[in-house]
Protein backbone atom coordinates (compact mmCIF):
# COMPACT_ATOMS: atom_id res chain seq x y z
CA UNK A 1 0.00 0.00 0.00
CA UNK A 2 1.46 3.65 -0.92
CA UNK A 3 0.31 4.69 2.67
CA UNK A 4 0.45 3.76 6.52
CA UNK A 5 -2.99 1.03 6.64
CA UNK A 6 -4.42 3.40 9.15
CA UNK A 7 -4.43 6.08 6.74
CA UNK A 8 -6.94 4.02 4.37
CA UNK A 9 -9.89 4.03 3.54
CA UNK A 10 -10.88 7.89 3.19
CA UNK A 11 -14.49 8.89 3.01
CA UNK A 12 -14.05 12.29 0.88
CA UNK A 13 -17.59 14.54 -0.27
CA UNK A 14 -18.03 14.65 -3.97
CA UNK A 15 -20.17 17.59 -5.25
CA UNK A 16 -23.49 18.08 -2.40
CA UNK A 17 -24.92 14.65 -3.11
CA UNK A 18 -21.77 11.89 -3.74
CA UNK A 19 -19.48 10.46 -1.55
CA UNK A 20 -16.26 8.99 -2.55
CA UNK A 21 -14.35 5.80 -0.54
CA UNK A 22 -11.02 5.33 -1.31
CA UNK A 23 -8.88 2.70 -0.17
CA UNK A 24 -6.03 4.01 -1.93
CA UNK A 25 -4.13 6.50 -3.94
CA UNK A 26 -2.39 3.98 -6.50
CA UNK A 27 -3.58 0.85 -7.97
CA UNK A 28 -3.21 -2.21 -6.43
CA UNK A 29 -5.28 -5.74 -6.56
CA UNK A 30 -6.37 -5.51 -3.20
CA UNK A 31 -7.29 -1.77 -3.49
CA UNK A 32 -9.36 -2.90 -6.58
CA UNK A 33 -10.85 -5.61 -4.71
CA UNK A 34 -11.87 -3.51 -1.92
CA UNK A 35 -13.85 -0.80 -3.89
CA UNK A 36 -15.38 -3.68 -5.97
CA UNK A 37 -16.93 -6.00 -2.86
CA UNK A 38 -17.57 -2.16 -0.83
CA UNK A 39 -19.93 -1.43 -3.85
CA UNK A 40 -21.65 -5.08 -3.82
CA UNK A 41 -22.39 -4.53 -0.10
CA UNK A 42 -23.86 -0.90 -0.86
CA UNK A 43 -25.93 -2.19 -2.87
CA UNK A 44 -27.27 -5.10 -0.97
CA UNK A 45 -27.53 -3.03 2.07
CA UNK A 46 -30.19 -0.38 0.81
CA UNK A 47 -29.05 2.68 3.05
CA UNK A 48 -31.32 5.34 3.09
CA UNK A 49 -31.24 7.60 0.11
CA UNK A 50 -28.73 6.31 -1.58
CA UNK A 51 -29.37 6.56 -5.48
CA UNK A 52 -26.16 5.54 -7.45
CA UNK A 53 -23.28 3.26 -7.05
CA UNK A 54 -20.07 3.17 -9.28
CA UNK A 55 -16.64 1.92 -8.98
CA UNK A 56 -13.21 3.44 -10.29
CA UNK A 57 -9.99 1.39 -9.87
CA UNK A 58 -9.49 1.69 -6.68
CA UNK A 59 -12.50 3.95 -4.99
CA UNK A 60 -16.52 3.35 -4.99
CA UNK A 61 -18.56 6.26 -5.17
CA UNK A 62 -22.14 7.08 -4.10
CA UNK A 63 -24.66 9.74 -4.95
CA UNK A 64 -27.49 10.10 -2.68
CA UNK A 65 -30.50 12.15 -2.29
CA UNK A 66 -30.52 14.86 0.27
CA UNK A 67 -33.99 14.89 0.90
CA UNK A 68 -34.30 11.26 1.94
CA UNK A 69 -30.81 11.48 4.31
CA UNK A 70 -28.25 14.03 5.27
CA UNK A 71 -24.42 14.39 4.65
CA UNK A 72 -23.44 13.27 8.85
CA UNK A 73 -26.00 10.54 9.02
CA UNK A 74 -25.10 8.75 5.85
CA UNK A 75 -21.22 9.37 6.70
CA UNK A 76 -22.09 7.76 9.97
CA UNK A 77 -23.49 4.81 7.98
CA UNK A 78 -20.31 4.31 5.46
CA UNK A 79 -17.89 4.49 8.45
CA UNK A 80 -19.73 1.94 10.48
CA UNK A 81 -19.67 -0.22 6.91
CA UNK A 82 -16.53 0.06 6.21
CA UNK A 83 -15.31 -0.97 10.24
CA UNK A 84 -16.92 -3.90 9.51
CA UNK A 85 -14.64 -5.82 7.56
CA UNK A 86 -11.23 -5.76 6.49
CA UNK A 87 -12.25 -4.99 2.76
CA UNK A 88 -8.87 -5.45 1.30
CA UNK A 89 -9.41 -8.81 1.50
CA UNK A 90 -12.89 -9.11 1.23
CA UNK A 91 -14.41 -11.82 -1.45
CA UNK A 92 -15.28 -10.46 -4.82
CA UNK A 93 -19.23 -10.09 -5.86
CA UNK A 94 -21.35 -12.40 -6.64
CA UNK A 95 -22.88 -12.58 -10.72
CA UNK A 96 -19.04 -11.87 -12.37
CA UNK A 97 -18.64 -13.52 -15.70
CA UNK A 98 -15.05 -15.21 -16.76
CA UNK A 99 -14.72 -14.40 -20.94
CA UNK A 100 -12.12 -16.19 -23.61
CA UNK A 101 -11.84 -13.37 -25.78
CA UNK A 102 -9.75 -14.52 -28.98
CA UNK A 103 -7.24 -11.76 -30.28
CA UNK A 104 -4.95 -11.33 -33.44
CA UNK A 105 -1.60 -10.06 -32.33
CA UNK A 106 0.25 -7.91 -34.32
CA UNK A 107 0.06 -7.80 -38.54
CA UNK A 108 -0.79 -4.59 -40.00
CA UNK A 109 -3.66 -4.48 -37.21
CA UNK A 110 -2.13 -4.49 -34.27
CA UNK A 111 1.24 -2.66 -35.51
CA UNK A 112 3.04 -1.82 -32.16
CA UNK A 113 3.70 -5.38 -30.64
CA UNK A 114 7.29 -5.36 -31.83
CA UNK A 115 7.77 -1.95 -30.19
CA UNK A 116 5.81 -3.17 -26.76
CA UNK A 117 7.52 -6.51 -26.57
CA UNK A 118 10.89 -4.58 -26.52
CA UNK A 119 9.89 -2.22 -23.44
CA UNK A 120 9.13 -5.24 -21.55
CA UNK A 121 12.26 -7.25 -22.82
CA UNK A 122 10.80 -9.75 -24.62
CA UNK A 123 10.13 -11.70 -28.40
CA UNK A 124 6.87 -10.75 -29.59
CA UNK A 125 6.19 -14.45 -29.00
CA UNK A 126 7.17 -14.21 -25.40
CA UNK A 127 5.12 -10.93 -25.07
CA UNK A 128 1.79 -12.60 -26.52
CA UNK A 129 2.13 -15.57 -24.24
CA UNK A 130 2.12 -12.85 -21.51
CA UNK A 131 -0.85 -11.30 -22.35
CA UNK A 132 -2.61 -14.69 -22.61
CA UNK A 133 -1.20 -16.71 -19.85
CA UNK A 134 -3.89 -15.56 -16.68
CA UNK A 135 -7.29 -14.08 -16.57
CA UNK A 136 -7.42 -10.47 -16.06
CA UNK A 137 -9.78 -8.74 -14.08
CA UNK A 138 -12.32 -5.93 -15.32
CA UNK A 139 -10.59 -3.57 -13.06
CA UNK A 140 -13.35 -1.08 -13.60
CA UNK A 141 -15.52 0.58 -16.98
CA UNK A 142 -14.59 4.06 -17.68
CA UNK A 143 -13.27 6.70 -20.44
CA UNK A 144 -16.15 5.44 -23.12
CA UNK A 145 -19.38 3.47 -22.96
CA UNK A 146 -18.37 0.13 -21.92
CA UNK A 147 -15.11 0.57 -22.21
CA UNK A 148 -12.90 -2.13 -19.80
CA UNK A 149 -9.44 -1.60 -18.00
CA UNK A 150 -8.09 -4.83 -17.21
CA UNK A 151 -5.22 -6.19 -14.79
CA UNK A 152 -2.63 -6.07 -13.25
CA UNK A 153 -0.09 -7.11 -15.95
CA UNK A 154 3.25 -8.23 -14.28
CA UNK A 155 5.52 -5.75 -13.38
CA UNK A 156 7.72 -5.73 -16.77
CA UNK A 157 4.53 -4.10 -18.70
CA UNK A 158 4.76 -1.28 -16.53
CA UNK A 159 5.79 0.99 -19.43
CA UNK A 160 4.52 4.14 -20.07
CA UNK A 161 2.19 5.64 -22.14
CA UNK A 162 3.55 7.40 -25.67
CA UNK A 163 4.93 10.51 -25.97
CA UNK A 164 2.55 11.33 -28.89
CA UNK A 165 -1.05 10.20 -29.66
CA UNK A 166 -2.16 7.65 -32.44
CA UNK A 167 -4.81 9.45 -33.92
CA UNK A 168 -6.94 6.57 -34.27
CA UNK A 169 -7.22 3.15 -33.38
CA UNK A 170 -10.21 1.14 -34.08
CA UNK A 171 -13.41 -0.34 -31.46
CA UNK A 172 -11.99 -3.82 -30.54
CA UNK A 173 -8.54 -2.78 -30.41
CA UNK A 174 -6.24 -4.39 -27.49
CA UNK A 175 -3.71 -1.50 -26.10
CA UNK A 176 -1.49 -1.69 -23.41
CA UNK A 177 0.06 0.84 -20.21
CA UNK A 178 0.69 1.06 -17.05
CA UNK A 179 0.75 -3.14 -15.98
CA UNK A 180 -2.97 -2.67 -17.79
CA UNK A 181 -4.94 -3.56 -21.05
CA UNK A 182 -7.45 -1.10 -22.42
CA UNK A 183 -9.84 -2.96 -25.09
CA UNK A 184 -11.64 0.18 -27.06
CA UNK A 185 -15.01 0.02 -27.36
CA UNK A 186 -15.22 2.90 -29.52
CA UNK A 187 -12.58 4.38 -32.71
CA UNK A 188 -10.28 6.34 -30.76
CA UNK A 189 -6.99 8.28 -30.71
CA UNK A 190 -4.76 7.03 -27.66
CA UNK A 191 -1.57 7.07 -26.75
CA UNK A 192 -1.43 3.59 -25.62
CA UNK A 193 0.47 1.19 -27.57
CA UNK A 194 -2.00 -1.00 -29.50
CA UNK A 195 -0.85 -4.16 -29.65
CA UNK A 196 -3.58 -6.89 -30.53
CA UNK A 197 -7.46 -6.62 -31.95
CA UNK A 198 -10.56 -7.99 -31.19
CA UNK A 199 -13.79 -8.39 -32.74
CA UNK A 200 -15.48 -7.34 -29.86
CA UNK A 201 -18.52 -5.44 -29.78
CA UNK A 202 -18.13 -3.70 -26.82
CA UNK A 203 -21.08 -1.00 -26.27
CA UNK A 204 -24.45 -2.71 -27.20
CA UNK A 205 -26.88 0.65 -27.04
CA UNK A 206 -29.43 -1.33 -28.52
CA UNK A 207 -29.56 -3.89 -25.92
CA UNK A 208 -31.07 -4.60 -22.35
CA UNK A 209 -27.57 -4.66 -21.20
CA UNK A 210 -25.76 -2.22 -23.29
CA UNK A 211 -22.06 -3.38 -21.76
CA UNK A 212 -20.92 -6.61 -22.70
CA UNK A 213 -18.19 -6.59 -19.46
CA UNK A 214 -18.51 -5.55 -15.94
CA UNK A 215 -16.32 -5.10 -13.08
CA UNK A 216 -15.68 -7.85 -11.39
CA UNK A 217 -15.31 -9.77 -14.36
CA UNK A 218 -12.41 -12.05 -16.03
CA UNK A 219 -10.89 -12.18 -19.03
CA UNK A 220 -8.75 -14.68 -20.72
CA UNK A 221 -6.91 -13.45 -24.10
CA UNK A 222 -6.85 -16.48 -27.40
CA UNK A 223 -3.89 -15.91 -29.39
CA UNK A 224 -5.54 -16.54 -33.47
CA UNK A 225 -4.28 -16.16 -36.80
CA UNK A 226 -5.72 -13.08 -39.17
CA UNK A 227 -7.62 -15.43 -40.91
CA UNK A 228 -9.67 -16.51 -37.82
CA UNK A 229 -9.89 -13.30 -36.95
CA UNK A 230 -11.62 -12.32 -39.95
CA UNK A 231 -13.81 -14.94 -39.99
CA UNK A 232 -14.91 -14.04 -36.50
CA UNK A 233 -15.58 -10.51 -37.29
CA UNK A 234 -17.59 -11.73 -40.46
CA UNK A 235 -19.70 -14.30 -38.50
CA UNK A 236 -20.03 -13.98 -34.93
CA UNK A 237 -21.67 -10.40 -32.89
CA UNK A 238 -20.03 -11.85 -29.98
CA UNK A 239 -16.62 -11.11 -31.80
CA UNK A 240 -15.85 -14.81 -30.62
CA UNK A 241 -16.17 -14.41 -27.16
CA UNK A 242 -17.30 -17.31 -24.74
CA UNK A 243 -18.12 -16.56 -20.94
CA UNK A 244 -19.18 -18.59 -18.00
CA UNK A 245 -20.23 -17.49 -14.58
CA UNK A 246 -17.75 -17.30 -12.09
CA UNK A 247 -19.95 -16.37 -8.81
Amino acid sequence: MPSEPADWPRIRTIGVDGFLVSFADTLSEPANRAALALRAALDRAGLRGVEETATSLTSTYLRFDLGAVDHATLHSALSDLLEAQDWYSAALPDGRRYWVVPAVFGTELAPQLHETAALVDLSPEAAIDAICAQPLRVQTIGFAPGQPYLGQLPEAWDIPRQTDLTPKVPEGALVVAIRQVVLFSVTTPTGWRHIGQTALRLFRPDEQEPFLLHPGDEVTFEAVSREAYERIKAEDPLGGATSRRLA
